[in-house]
């Protein structure tokens, strides 16, 4: 980890090396996500990446790619918001959406992996397709 935190220093100078992002826990509780910063700073982004994008840097591309920049979640784990395995923590607004049955995943605590991580492991270049598929269709 202190090996990813000077990379980050070095290669994305002006920022933290660190992200923190509200996300949604047990019982609909919020806590502070932690990971490696892979974005450029004050991007003004939407809160959803994609691959290719921009304010997404070389080497935080490479973070992703191996699931280096999810390492902080560790301490996320040993405060008790995260476990290992169960469904990836929401941002707010998007779980509070949840109806119905949807909300049984708000009972269980949040996982650094799980069945959707394992999935959607190529989320971003899944969300990038899509995207791209619906432009042509236009």
């Amino acid at each position: 980890m202190l090996v990813v935190a000077i990379l980050i220093r070095v290669k994305m100078p002006g920022g933290h090396v660190l992200f923190k992002q509200k996300r949604v826990g047990k019982d609909g509780k919020l806590f502070t996500m932690v990971k490696f910063r892979t974005m450029t700073v004050n991007h003004g982004g939407s809160s959803v990446s994609v691959a290719g994008e921009n304010r997404i840097t070389p080497l935080g591309a490479t973070l992703r790619k191996y699931k280096l920049d999810e390492l902080p979640e560790l301490w996320n784990v040993l405060k008790g918001d995260m476990s290992f395995v169960g469904p990836r923590p929401d941002v707010p607004g998007y779980a509070d959406q949840l109806k119905g049955d949807d909300r049984e995943v708000l009972k269980l605590r949040p996982g650094i992996t799980g069945p959707a991580s394992l999935k959607y492991r190529d989320e971003e270049e899944q969300i990038a397709a899509f995207i791209e598929n619906h432009k042509n269709r236009k």
